[in-house]
């Protein structure tokens, strides 16, 4: 299927894991770097998202969030693959903890506003289409790496488990991140921009906003400390993986690393102020006032009258979707962007989940899976569409030029002041969310 010349739409599979893994190794399998496999724990689509939102209890969390092993004393709530395709957005989840103990519901909802924090940045610098989040404030020198034939030795049981796992669930808690990536740059010394990439590869949450910026503070960019990953760590949170590991008595990260010296760095004028945050945040309401030439299409004066289908993204796949609850009695489609899958080669664990999603949605109203090129493949339809805020969406509403653009549910609308830091974006954002 080369060229991306030849429309393709495609069958909607039947709800489940099985149907969805048959029908990305038919239809998908050349756009993914593995064999393709659901997830070992997560299920995709709104009603898995459903059931997690209603199991979640957050007593406890700000104790329990960091623990690693064994994965039942885990305080994670495991709802970021759902965050991350908007089929739980940040407000519910806000309002979810209303009722929490108050250190926890302290704590859960600043890691919320943190997700809102790279939403904005990479709103912020993506707006006209740059691919960069930010740049660093800081930046690691190159490191030597001869001591480490690979970034993340499997013959370390903390690293054979945490790797296992990316690659099995798709998903790892916050804390086995952290460690990871600090052993991938600051003790191998490897690029920390390929680190992200296996990260987004496999994880089914990974997104250029949080996954990127999660890096880059690793590395200590932005306040010139790197995550020191060691021995200590490991033994606080998993004490199990030390006692399994073949290594345990001449453990190579036993100790502290070296402290490194970081370099300033230009910093972007954007980080300072956002000279139009209208445009950065999208529409602000509802209704065919929204789909104006900065929101990505032209007005239009006539709701559902005007609109032949809803156009899903990857940043928008929940019941809640802004333009699907506008437009019931249109068919949903959703486009695998074939030239973009096939440059990322994601795993397949990825696209089960997103073909999980998309059966599951089926089950209550029409969808139609195309491949291909998207502006080819939706050319010439009237479409209503969620903004996101990522660069792929401006350039393709630029070309599809949607007839309505509804808004994104930010938890924090983007303002114009400093986003240099998180604790200059927070201070610059009201302590309850916008509603």
């Amino acid at each position: 299927m080369s060229g991306y010349a030849r429309p393709v739409q495609l069958p909607v599979p039947s709800p489940g894991p099985d149907a969805a893994v048959r029908f990305v190794r038919e239809h998908l399998a050349d756009l993914t770097c593995d064999t393709p496999a659901a997830s070992e724990n997560i299920r995709g689509g709104q009603t898995a998202a459903d059931a997690a939102l209603a199991a979640l209890d957050v007593t406890g969390y700000a104790g329990s969030r960091n623990q690693v092993w064994p994965p039942e004393r885990r305080g994670a709530s495991r709802m970021s693959p759902y965050v991350r395709y908007n089929l739980v957005d940040l407000p519910t989840l806000w309002d979810h903890v209303a009722d929490a103990p108050s250190n926890d519901r302290r704590k859960y909802r600043d890691e919320l506003a943190w997700q809102e924090f790279t939403r904005h940045l990479y709103a912020r610098f993506g707006r006209d289409g740059r691919p960069a989040l930010r740049e660093e404030l800081r930046a690691l020198p190159p490191q030597p790496s001869k001591v480490w034939d690979e970034p993340w030795p499997r013959d370390m049981r903390c690293m054979d488990a945490t790797v296992g796992e990316l690659h099995a669930d798709g998903w790892l808690v916050n804390q086995t991140r952290m460690w990871l990536a600090s052993q991938w740059t600051v003790r191998a010394g490897a690029r920390w921009r390929d680190g992200e990439e296996e990260f987004f590869t496999h994880l089914l949450d990974g997104s250029r906003a949080a996954n990127r910026l999660n890096w880059q503070w690793t590395t200590g960019a932005g306040n010139g400390k790197a995550y020191a990953f060691s021995r200590w760590q490991v033994e606080k949170r998993a004490p199990a993986l030390c006692r399994e590991c073949a290594l345990r008595d001449a453990c190579p990260v036993a100790s502290w690393p070296a402290d490194q010296r970081t370099s300033r760095v230009a910093v972007s004028d954007l980080l300072r102020g956002d000279p139009d945050p209208a445009v950065t945040a999208g529409p602000e309401s509802d209704g065919p006032e929204s789909a104006g030439p900065e929101s990505g299409g032209p007005e239009s004066a006539d709701g559902d009258a005007a609109v032949d289908a809803v156009w899903l993204t990857g940043e928008s796949l929940g019941d809640a979707d802004r333009a699907l609850v506008a437009h019931p009695d249109v068919p949903a489609v959703f486009c695998f962007d074939e030239p973009l899958l096939s440059g990322l080669m994601l795993s397949g664990k990825r696209l089960v989940f997103l073909v999980e999603t998309l059966a599951d949605l089926a089950t209550r109203r029409p969808v139609e899976i195309r491949r291909g090129r998207v502006a080819d493949e939706l050319a010439g339809r009237r479409l209503a569409v969620t903004f996101a805020p990522v660069p792929g969406f401006r350039r393709r509403a630029a070309k599809l030029e949607p007839a309505v653009v509804h808004p994104w549910p930010w938890l924090f609308r983007p303002r114009a002041g400093r986003i240099q830091s998180y604790s200059a974006w927070r201070k610059g954002m009201p302590a309850q969310p916008d509603r």
